[in-house]
């Protein structure tokens, strides 16, 4: 007679599961809002939604990092690849002028290790606590088979509240505007299937990213995401914005175009602001042409904020006081919906 065969023996461990939640607890109630009204434990999360709002609306976005979380698993470091899943969704939201009012995310695991599990956790806490939304909840999935036991995946989803009435629309992009770009150190969370087949010929992680450079090529390519949700809604809470975009997956063109109607076009001026080094090595040792580069990366500007010209000193004012340089970096004028890149 065979003997019994449990959950365990198939591959998925209740017991380490339950250990990994009951780690993670402090890290997600250190996040809390006032509005949250249920706790860690339950099938669903509650929160209210804050006083002061007329007409609220609720704005939703999801996200991943993308194949970032290969270099965490290959330094071994798992601390700071939940501040870029907090970033990606977050700072989506925001260019709706959505405060970001909670934070769910999904934990995929070959097997379930609940140190690097709980690491995981700590970062998405601090992507919280930066952008100011609550963790409230989640999901820890053991795949046995589906996938090795070594590997991981990471996502999540935003909530935030936006005044319906405060909600920008591509007719208030108008001739005369200006483009502010608030800066990115680093790629983000965007490219890196070409940033890794370029940097990562055969060159080891621990070694310089680059001649000269302060940090190993690991810890450059590791670099968490900004978050921008804080300094674009003071921007939005001060002054007139006529849209805001998100710099991800399809770099300045691709995100720009979406927030404009077909009677204007964006001209945007690569020499008002500063390249990151990362960004010409990819380009040079690649080589990856200059088009290439401006399709899949930020090439240094991971938000841009539409505002009236006579505003633009104020928003990079806006953006000095959060940590973030920025600088006037293009233009609107009357065209047919499109976006070029002005060589000067």
């Amino acid at each position: 007679m065979n003997s019994e065969i449990t959950y365990s023996a198939a591959g998925v461990d209740i017991d380490l599961a339950d250990e990994a939640v009951q780690r993670l607890a402090p890290h997600v109630r250190s996040t809390f809002r006032p509005e949250v009204l249920s706790d860690i434990g339950g099938f669903g999360s509650v929160v209210a939604i804050p006083n002061g709002y007329e007409e609220p609306v609720l704005v939703s976005g999801n996200d991943g990092a993308g194949t970032k979380p290969l270099i965490a698993k290959a330094l071994d470091r798992y601390d700071t690849i939940g501040i870029d899943v907090v970033a990606m969704c977050v700072d989506d939201i925001v260019t709706l002028g959505a405060e970001p009012l909670f934070f769910l995310d999904q934990i995929t695991v070959g097997r379930v290790d609940p140190d690097r599990i709980e690491q995981l956790v700590v970062g998405l806490a601090e992507g919280c606590r930066q952008a100011g939304c609550a963790l409230t909840g989640g999901e820890i999935a053991e795949h046995p088979d589906a996938m090795a036991e070594d590997e991981f995946d990471l996502s999540g989803f935003a909530v935030g509240v936006v005044e319906r009435a405060n909600i920008p629309s591509k007719s208030s992009v108008s001739t005369g505007d200006v483009l502010v770009g608030l800066a990115s150190p680093g790629l983000r969370c965007n490219g890196y299937s070409l940033a890794r087949r370029v940097l990562l010929d055969g060159r080891p992680l621990d070694q310089p990213a680059w001649a000269g450079a302060d940090s190993s090529l690991g810890e450059e390519l590791l670099r968490p995401s900004v978050i921008y949700a804080p300094a674009v809604l003071e921007v939005f809470s001060e002054l007139e914005v006529h849209a805001v975009a998100h710099i991800t997956g399809g770099g300045l063109p691709g995100n720009l175009v979406r927030i404009i109607g077909a009677d204007v076009e964006i001209r945007v001026y690569p020499s008002k602001w500063r390249t990151p080094e990362i960004f010409d090595r990819i380009a040079t040792e690649g080589p990856v042409s200059d088009g290439e580069m401006q399709k899949v990366f930020n090439l240094g500007i991971g938000m841009v904020l539409v505002v009236p010209a006579d505003q633009a000193n104020k928003t990079i004012e806006i953006a000095a006081r959060n940590g973030h340089e920025a600088w006037v970096i293009g233009d609107v004028m009357a065209g047919n919906g499109e976006v070029r890149w002005v060589n000067q």
